[in-house]
């Protein structure tokens, strides 16, 4: 440890003891990255990662002995980690068959614009395809890696759909996190929901799909955004799936966020779309309960059924299903192991996100 860094976490004990919160943040946040503290960004919500091991801290109602034990667990983590680890390399994305496309595009609109990538498989249906999954990617990923993972591309070929990976980046969240905690990132027709509205619409009205079939998905802060977009704009994705993600508005900044990852934030009841939940019984960096939750504002009241598997447990109501996976992390179930934050074993998310989705528009 550096006499500099020891310094600054000095300086940001005493900011705290002072009560100035904001500035111990953006003293810790210079110290990290290595930056002089006078140059370092004011700190904003933008900043969060959700797979800091700090989550069960920040809920702490007492700050300073709150920043305390986050500042000893900075120190060691800077001791003992090589901080670089903590930022995957990009995967080399998936393989993809002869016949099909994977193309770059961008989407801009009174919202914002965002780059995406967009699998069109070589099993198009004539007349067109059957329908259009938003998949969005988690903190530390890309749609290169995410479409690898999931094998979403995989279930297009089969199913005649056409796939949109949306690319969050540094530029909007540090971590390449989808910004599901800030407020104006929870409204219809702003912020990211009102950008991934626009762009679901956008590309389906180009590629030609009904407007029953347009759906959104995700993991983690994908997931969550996923839940957010679908409250916000329930005319645009007909269902969405949620994998180890949150409710919608289950926070509206930093630290409700993390308090919400820790599993104590309040159920919120906005209304969902028809929604399909994955979420492991072992997820220590977003607690199961989320899926829960997801699960209790998407069923609407409606009774539920309950049956069980070789390891997982699944709860099917009239407009939503949950599953949980035993001994599951914080991992797409059933991925390939290529991706990140996947796990081979258990069900197969993205073939049970499919059929979900289809069987919606059947009745």
């Amino acid at each position: 440890m550096t006499p500099d860094f020891s310094d600054a976490m000095r300086r940001a004990t005493a900011r705290t003891r002072s009560g100035d919160l904001a500035d111990a943040t953006r003293i810790i946040q210079a110290a990290l990255s290595g930056r002089a503290p006078d140059d370092a960004p004011p700190p904003d919500s933008s900043r969060i990662d959700p797979r800091a091991e700090t989550a069960e801290e920040v809920g702490s109602s007492k700050p300073g002995r709150r920043l305390d034990r986050i500042i000893t667990k900075l120190r060691e983590g800077r001791a003992r980690l090589n901080l670089d680890a903590l930022n995957p390399a990009p995967s080399r994305g998936p393989d993809i068959p002869d016949g099909a496309r994977f193309l770059s595009a961008c989407h801009s609109g009174p919202a914002g614009a965002r780059d995406y990538r967009l699998y069109v498989p070589a099993s198009l249906p004539a007349d067109g395809p059957r329908g259009l999954v938003v998949m969005l990617h988690g903190c530390k990923q890309n749609p290169e890696d995410f479409a690898l993972g999931t094998g979403m591309n995989a279930q297009a070929e089969i199913h005649g759909l056409i796939v949109a990976y949306p690319r969050q980046t540094g530029g909007h969240n540090s971590s390449n996190c989808w910004n599901w905690f800030r407020s104006g990132d929870q409204m219809a027709g702003r912020g990211e929901p009102g950008i991934l509205a626009a762009l679901a619409r956008e590309i389906a009205t180009d590629h030609g799909v009904p407007p029953d079939r347009v759906f959104v998905a995700g993991l983690s802060a994908g997931g969550a955004m996923a839940a957010v977009a679908g409250a916000a704009h329930p005319e645009t994705f007909a269902a969405i799936g949620v994998h180890s993600g949150l409710p919608a508005g289950a926070a509206h900044d930093v630290i409700s966020a993390f308090a919400a990852m820790r599993g104590d934030a309040a159920t919120p009841s906005a209304p969902l779309p028809r929604a399909i939940i994955f979420h492991g019984a072992a997820d220590r960096t977003v607690h199961p309960r989320n899926g829960a939750g997801v699960f209790e504002a998407a069923r609407q009241g409606k009774p539920v059924d309950t049956e069980t598997g070789p390891g997982w447990t699944r709860e099917v109501a009239e407009t939503a299903e949950h599953w949980r996976i035993d001994r599951l992390g914080h991992a797409w179930s059933g991925g390939d192991a290529r991706g990140s934050f996947t796990e081979a074993a258990g069900p197969d998310a993205s073939a049970e996100m499919v059929r979900f989705f289809l069987e919606g528009g059947e009745g």
